[in-house]
């Protein structure tokens, strides 16, 4: 049987952990209780003298008493909270109190763990009550905005659809609202970005938009936009405006907003009636899909708040029923019907809410079908299977297998020997260790969301993903040791091939077909092979190779992070591209790839790439919040392009002197910066205020030595471009290899540095309570120039 403590630990929401019930500290102090009341024992000799029990257990009838009188001695008590009503006036809330009164207090003085006990008890009762309320407080409010946004996007809706069928007659069964209500019902994932319907109008639809909005303007709602002025009623008096506030997520509004926002600067609009909004049918099919997607963040957070309320009375029954069993009594009934009374067990409008969320999303976002309705608004998560541990097991063994074929076959065939080593090593090379650093960095990946899971880091939360499709630890070393299974099944394949007399323009075929596979898996349109991961994931491609247009996620940036970390195996793309390009076209493709002028301008393109997407990211997160630490951040990576740059170029010409200073000064400024961003920005290190010394005063792992290991390990791995200022004298095939065993230190790195950053943003998210992703409204009132 699982201890409580355990289960509460596993089921607890992660982010709200400071305000559930301190189960383990009152477990504690009833342990002390338990000590304390043990019989106490005197040695005399080779006697022992047993002088009975404590005093205090000969009376077993002491009570505890809860009363709502002010006026009793050594009681602790939690007084209402005084609020202001709807019309203005101070209204007192019903006043709670948790009354303790140890009536053998006086006379027991040595029982003041007792006392103290049922003190931490109205304490922690006070915490779980005052944070219920806040949380309830603030989803009431939301869905009442909720509600709001709601009847006027249905208004819209209404009156388009009144529009359309003047205008079409019969025909307007096929018309906008019966689209926008099929979409409603449509099988899609509702965490995706409202992006997808956002464009700009267009001409055929801005004449309607004057005959709309002054229908909408009958039932007092007036739509502006960002350049005209606040419209003012007859006694000169401001009236309340509304504008559809779409998020500026695609490139498409992102050129708008940034056009409009020029616009209004260099040109004012000094008229009284500035243009107004622009309605159309995108517009409105994204407000439709914010809104409900806040529905179901606001289920969901709802649903939170009903198991925080049942765990904490679970912990406070079972806390109870540990200091019954320790004092041998029934003194507790009186406090756990105090509890029952308390406001987050009482209270049910948290219940009502849920049901009229799901009332509302299967009538307007469903199609009235509540079992679909449910299906998104509770997902299920797909089982863990025990047949993925079964292959990760077997690919594990075959890869194993294979690679000590591949290596005794090398040694026997003496494919590493001076006469073969270059053309082997330039032709497959760069294609086989592309995909081990791939390999690789999925290995460390799935390490991360083992560690993530194990230490109750809500990763799927941060980066927003879907828990029914998010990858798994077992799944990610799956894909990656099926990946490294291929690649060396097919180097055994090429080495045996190459061994037997076949043709080297032959068998160099085998890489590049091995990379066509991939890439079209990569891209394959049917669901196998987790596909929802694979689309997801290119997307994320777009998003960062199209920085800045694109509004920046967690997982957009953190993805761009990670592309930091593989240059190396960007330019294996690019030498294997080439290789099989020119060998397709000219007989001389491996001294065209090393020699050619193009290849090497495309190797500066190649290593600047990642750090531009990153710092693009960078100023659009600070365009997007003013958030001067973005324009920092974005220093830190035009450093490492200026100094990747320089190695590149002094990798070039190795007896310049002037390029080998000019890397050690820019590469020293940008690793010095880098390890600064590491410790005090990525991971909240080095405080010198903290009570861990230079850590943070909130740490998820227990023992504190891993971090200063991780410390001095990071410190480390930073500082691995010294390599490349070292000249060392080995052979072509030792470089390769020692330039691929660099590789790996940082793919390594980048997985280390992964956990930290993550358990870093997660506690920043439990520092502020958000369990839940905030979703922008698209309808927004203003009373002031917009």
């Amino acid at each position: 049987m699982v201890k409580f403590s355990k289960e509460l630990e596993a089921q607890l929401i992660p982010e709200w952990k400071d305000a559930f019930v301190n189960y383990w500290q009152l477990k504690k102090h009833v342990k002390k209780i338990k000590i304390s009341r043990k019989p106490k024992h005197v040695q005399d000799g080779n006697s022992a003298l047993d002088f009975g029990r404590s005093i205090f257990d000969s009376i077993r009838s002491f009570t505890i008493n809860f009363h709502k009188a002010a006026d009793k001695p050594e009681v602790s008590q939690v007084k209402g909270i005084i609020k202001e009503g709807e019309d203005g006036s101070e209204q007192e809330e019903q006043e709670e109190m948790y009354e303790t009164e140890n009536e053998l207090a006086q006379l027991f003085s040595e029982e003041d763990g007792v006392r103290i006990f049922f003190e931490m008890l109205d304490e922690e009762l006070k915490k779980v009550n005052d944070f219920y309320k806040t949380k309830e407080s603030e989803f009431l409010e939301r869905g009442d905005i909720l509600n709001k946004q709601l009847q006027i996007l249905l208004d819209l809706k209404q009156v388009l659809s009144d529009r359309r069928r003047k205008i079409h007659g019969s025909r307007s069964g096929s018309g906008f609202f019966s689209r926008t209500n099929s979409l409603s019902g449509r099988n899609s994932d509702f965490s995706e970005t409202a992006s997808e319907y956002c464009d700009s109008p267009t001409g055929t639809e801005t004449s309607q938009t004057e005959e709309v909005i002054a229908a909408l303007e009958k039932n007092g709602i007036n739509f502006v936009n960002s350049a005209s002025t606040r419209a003012k009623t007859k006694k000169g008096k401001p009236k309340m405006a509304m504008r559809i506030d779409i998020p500026a997520t695609t490139p498409t509004r992102t050129i708008a907003a940034v056009t409009s926002m020029l616009w209004e600067d260099l040109v004012n609009n000094p008229k009284k009636d500035g243009p107004r909004e622009y309605i159309n049918k995108k517009k409105i099919q994204c407000a439709e899909k914010m809104i409900r997607s806040a529905f179901v963040e606001l289920y969901r957070g709802l649903g939170l708040l009903k198991t925080y309320s049942s765990l904490n009375m679970v912990a406070f029954v079972k806390i109870l029923k540990k200091f019954d069993k320790v004092a041998k009594q029934q003194a507790s009934a009186n406090y756990l019907k105090q509890v029952k009374r308390s406001h987050f067990i009482s209270s049910d409008k948290v219940v009502r809410l849920m049901d009229e969320v799901e009332s509302l999303f299967t009538q307007h976002f469903a199609n009235s079908d509540r079992k679909k309705a449910m299906k998104f608004l509770r997902p299920q998560q797909n089982k863990e299977s025990h047949m993925v541990t079964f292959f990760v097991g077997l690919f594990t063994g075959c890869f194993v297998t294979l690679f000590s074929v591949y290596a005794i076959l090398a040694h026997l065939s003496g494919m590493f020997s001076p006469r073969t080593e270059a053309g082997y090593v330039e032709t497959v090379y760069p294609i086989f260790s592309m995909f081990a650093l791939l390999s690789l960095h999925l290995f460390m990946y799935g390490c991360n969301l083992f560690l993530w899971k194990n230490t109750r880091i809500n990763y799927n939360f941060i980066f927003e993903f879907q828990p029914r499709t998010a990858l798994k630890y077992r799944d990610a070393f799956l894909i990656g040791t099926c990946l490294m299974t291929a690649v060396v099944g097919a180097l055994v394949i090429h080495l045996i091939l190459l061994s037997s007399g076949f043709s080297p323009s032959q068998v160099d075929a085998i890489p590049g077909i091995l990379l066509l596979i991939f890439l079209a898996l990569l891209i394959c349109p049917l669901n196998i092979f987790y596909r929802p991961t694979r689309f997801y994931f290119l997307k994320v491609i777009r998003n960062i190779v199209c920085s800045p247009f694109y509004k920046v996620l967690m997982v957009d940036f953190f993805m761009a992070d990670q592309l930091t970390s593989q240059i190396p195996l960007m330019r294996h793309l690019e030498s294997s591209a080439c290789y099989f390009l020119a060998g397709s076209l000219t007989n001389h493709g491996l001294p065209t790839c090393k020699s050619g002028r193009m290849y090497r301008e495309l190797a500066y393109v190649i290593s600047f790439a990642p750090y531009y997407w990153r710092a693009m990211q960078c100023a659009r997160r600070w365009f997007d919040e003013s958030d001067i630490n973005h324009l920092a951040n974005l220093g830190k990576y035009v450093s490492a392009m200026v100094a990747a740059g320089a190695r590149l170029t002094y990798a070039r010409q190795p007896d310049s002197q002037l390029w080998l200073a000019i890397v050690l000064v820019t590469s020293a400024i940008a690793t010095v910066y880098q390890l600064y961003w590491d410790f005090v920005k990525d991971w909240g290190f080095f405080n010198l205020k903290s009570k861990n010394p230079l850590l943070r005063d909130e740490l998820i792992l227990k023992n504190k030595s891993i971090y200063y290991v991780s410390i001095a390990l990071n410190l480390v791995l930073r500082v691995v471009w010294v390599e490349t200022v070292m000249h060392f004298n080995v052979g072509l095939f030792e470089s390769r290899l020692l330039d691929f065993s660099l590789a790996s230190l940082e793919v390594i790195r980048r997985g280390h540095w992964n956990f930290y950053r993550l358990e870093n943003e997660h506690l920043n998210n439990v520092g502020k309570f958000r369990a839940v992703k905030a979703v922008p409204l698209p309808f927004r009132e203003t009373d002031s120039d917009c």
